[in-house]
């Protein structure tokens, strides 16, 4: 007699243990002698949140409600009730740049705990300047995860963030792939000295089925709450600098002189005028992985964004399908659609699959 045990790929992420060996499809187990074939069911994950026009969360939806087409093709969904449990990494800008922002980072704790991670989830912890330090391996402990806010301190003046995002997605693509992957980015919009491009971790993020969203530090904010630098000694001598007549020069006619900390927070005004049409890092790596961009503020924004984070976790419709397309190597892109009017989607962009063997 012969057993057939399908195995899951959760959007081109094989889920399978004990695989055949690659000559044959048969193997024997449990010591019976009796062959087993093993045939390979795909199956696509996509998570979903509807909103309305004015941005609150739907539910009641029905697969019914809901069009998907893979690559151009419509395919047959249904609602996957089962438990995807949570599996999050949240990343933390620590650098000099935002020394006095990070107490109030440091309060987020209590709010993941209760309302983003649920009853089955798990959570690291991730801080970086130029370095990345993991200052909470997976746990669903809140002392862990209390500790680990904690130890939140300022470090150098880098922000390398495409670093620090492909360093997160490296500890989530080794978590289960029944699990739901998801990076929080807490950090400016821009990186500072990453060896990793956008593109690159975007790409990697798509291949290991992750979701990443991002609250947006404010550039201004962490320029004018930021230590300034300290100012190199002038190679002049104070009273070598010329002065009107009768004014003598000391240093402290010299630190007078200078413009202080308004400097770096011009700068990032003149930056920010010239790059409001250019896609920055935080935009692209939520949009195409079906994230959303949080903007801080304030710590009542903070804690308002973050709890609409939980909600938006939790609210979410998984909608599953087998492929029809699965032949087609490569990049399969995804679209959602909801026949009811004035509704907005959002879902990941797409995934990768290797094909289907002829």
């Amino acid at each position: 007699m012969l057993k057939l045990l399908p195995f899951l790929c959760v959007a081109g992420v094989l889920a399978a243990q004990n695989p055949p060996p690659a000559d044959s499809g048969l193997q024997k187990t449990d010591g019976t002698g009796e062959p087993v074939i093993r045939e390979t069911f795909k199956f696509v994950l996509a998570p979903v949140t509807v909103t309305d026009r004015n941005g609150t969360l739907v539910n009641g939806l029905t697969p019914k409600d809901f069009i998907l087409t893979d690559n151009g093709r419509v395919q047959n969904i249904t609602e996957d009730i089962a438990e995807h449990p949570l599996s999050l990494v949240v990343t933390i800008q620590a650098n000099a740049d935002v020394e006095k922002i990070l107490p109030q980072i440091q309060r987020l704790a209590p709010v993941f705990e209760s309302l983003v991670l649920g009853d089955t989830g798990e959570m690291a912890v991730v801080a970086f300047d130029h370095r990345n330090q993991t200052l909470a391996d997976f746990t669903s402990d809140p002392m862990k995860i209390d500790a680990a806010f904690k130890k939140l301190k300022p470090g150098s003046y880098s922000s390398n963030l495409n670093d620090a995002a492909m360093f997160s997605l490296n500890m989530l693509r080794n978590r289960p792939p029944s699990r739901r992957r998801i990076l929080v980015l807490l950090s400016e919009n821009r990186d500072k000295g990453s060896e990793m491009r956008v593109r690159e971790v975007l790409t990697a993020a798509e291949f290991a089925n992750v979701v990443i969203y991002s609250v947006n530090i404010s550039q201004l904010l962490s320029a004018l709450t930021a230590h300034a630098q300290p100012n190199r000694p002038d190679p002049i001598p104070a009273e070598a600098h010329q002065y009107p007549a009768g004014v003598i020069g000391t240093p402290t006619m010299e630190t007078q002189m200078e413009m202080g900390n308004w400097v770096p927070a011009l700068k990032d005004i003149f930056l920010a005028a010239k790059g409001v049409f250019i896609a920055d890092p935080l935009d692209i790596f939520t949009k195409y992985t079906g994230g959303r961009e949080f903007s801080f503020k304030t710590q009542k924004t903070l804690d308002r964004d973050i709890s609409g984070l939980g909600e938006e976790l939790h609210s979410q419709y998984m909608l599953t399908y087998s492929p029809n397309t699965q032949n087609e190597a490569g990049f399969h892109q995804i679209v959602v659609t909801v026949r009811k009017p004035d509704l907005r989607v959002r879902t990941r962009d797409g995934y990768w699959l290797a094909g289907k063997p002829e």
